[in-house]
């Protein structure tokens, strides 16, 4: 009995570590990263949301998935915004480190931590997600008022 709890145990672990949905990709270049959705936005007339975080992060993932489940955050992400996830190693790491600095040192927040950004690259807004949290999970209410606060119409007044 002892051995089936144990290969159960590891099962769940296996499961937990390996088949985590990857919503950031290490491989990209970050600035680059950036500065594409920078001129995408320019030419959509949007802004750029950078949700900066990591596979490592459960609440990052958690997030990820909660934007796009939700058909009705998935549109006005959509609708506003050139969404993109920027990966961040850690605190001990020279190019998180730079990036985190790039984007309003964002990290200082914790993680996910969101960066909007102008359509010329500059910081506009950072927001840290924990406000956006209810319970175990995320409140849909204050995402949706983060999300619609942030607009580019919103942004101009209109």
């Amino acid at each position: 009995m002892k051995r089936q709890l144990l290969i159960i145990s590891m099962m769940m672990a296996f499961i937990t570590v390996f088949g985590q949905q990857k919503v950031y990709d290490d491989s990209i270049d970050p600035f680059a990263q950036i500065d594409k959705a920078v001129k995408k936005a320019q030419t959509e007339n949007k802004l750029v949301i950078c949700q900066l975080g990591g596979n490592w992060c459960h609440w990052c993932i958690k997030f990820a998935q909660f934007i796009t489940e939700d058909q009705e955050i998935d549109k006005i992400v959509n609708d506003n915004f050139v969404y993109i996830h920027v990966n961040y190693k850690s605190r001990n790491d020279e190019l998180s480190q730079k990036v985190s600095k790039r984007l309003g040192n964002a990290g200082r927040f914790g993680f996910p931590v969101l960066v909007i950004l102008n359509p010329d690259g500059s910081v506009l807004h950072i927001q840290n997600s924990a406000y956006l949290e209810e319970g175990q999970g995320y409140s849909k209410t204050k995402v949706m008022d983060f999300f619609k606060n942030w607009t580019p119409a919103a942004v101009r007044g209109e």
